[in-house]
């Protein structure tokens, strides 16, 4: 990738605008990924990562990382392994989205409030 393309991506990136699920700040390197995971079978919680064998993310690390995705994806129980993910510091530093999920909404939610440990999540345009 060019210096411009590079910069006009950036660009086009700090653009966005987003709606808060759960407001916050996050800091990390952005990991984006082509389909929805699922917490819950999908996230190995003690590590961070991804351990679902269907997924093209397999092997990839989430922790600390700005995880980037479409939607969640799957059983409400990744409510309680994203809560225990964040408990630990292996969950990502913040999750975007472009479309919202109330299933990883509640779990970012009671970490905050069981842990007092929070994680943003936002909704936009991620095209």
């Amino acid at each position: 990738m060019s210096e411009q393309e590079s910069r006009a991506l950036k660009s086009r990136a700090l653009d966005r605008v987003g709606r808060f699920q759960l407001a916050g700040e996050a800091q990390g390197p952005a990991l984006v990924l082509s389909q929805a995971l699922s917490f819950w079978g999908g996230l190995d919680i003690e590590t961070g990562d991804i351990i679902d064998r269907s997924h093209p993310g397999l092997g990839q690390n989430v922790a600390a990382k700005i995880l980037v995705m479409a939607s969640g994806r799957g059983s409400s129980s990744s409510s309680s392994v994203l809560a225990e993910a964040i408990r630990r510091g292996t969950a990502p530093a913040g999750i975007i989205l472009q479309r919202p999920d109330p299933i990883l909404a509640v779990g970012a939610i009671v970490a905050e409030f069981l842990y007092d440990v929070s994680m943003p999540l936002v909704v936009c345009d991620i095209s």
